[in-house]
């Protein structure tokens, strides 16, 4: 695989700069990672838009069904998705105006990773955005 994370400077700048992350696949079952990361995350201060179509709202946050339908900005978008679902989540980034993307840790999709770098878009994959806040920015 040729996939390159950005240097740990950078996603720390990243993080430190980034107000908004629409988390594609956050569940409303507070037993699921995708649940304790996003709220982690807010508590941390981060805007959270959830983006799960099984759901009406999570976390105090209006969900919306795909990425098309969010009408605020984003400044990170973090998926919980398995790895085949990634190259349709990065279709539908390219058509937000968001240009980080970020695959939560264990899911990779190089072709969804060279879709997205043609598309100009920062990628991490197979990296955790709370792991990574709490390691480069405490």
């Amino acid at each position: 695989m040729s996939i390159e994370n950005p240097s740990k400077e950078r996603i720390k700048e990243i993080l430190e700069n980034a107000k908004t992350i629409a988390v594609v696949g956050l569940s409303a079952n507070p037993e699921r990672t995708s649940y304790q990361i996003a709220h982690r995350m807010q508590e941390e201060g981060y805007k959270i838009i959830p983006v799960n179509p099984t759901i009406d709202e999570v976390l105090g946050e209006k969900a919306y069904s795909s990425l098309a339908e969010v009408d605020e900005p984003i400044d990170i978008i973090n998926v919980f998705r398995r790895p085949e679902h990634l190259p349709d989540v990065a279709k539908d980034a390219v058509q937000t105006n968001c240009k980080m993307f970020w695959a939560q840790q264990g899911i990779v999709n190089e072709e969804a990773y060279n879709y997205l770098k043609e598309h100009d878009f920062e990628v991490v994959m197979d990296l955790c955005i709370k792991v990574l806040h709490a390691v480069l920015l405490k």
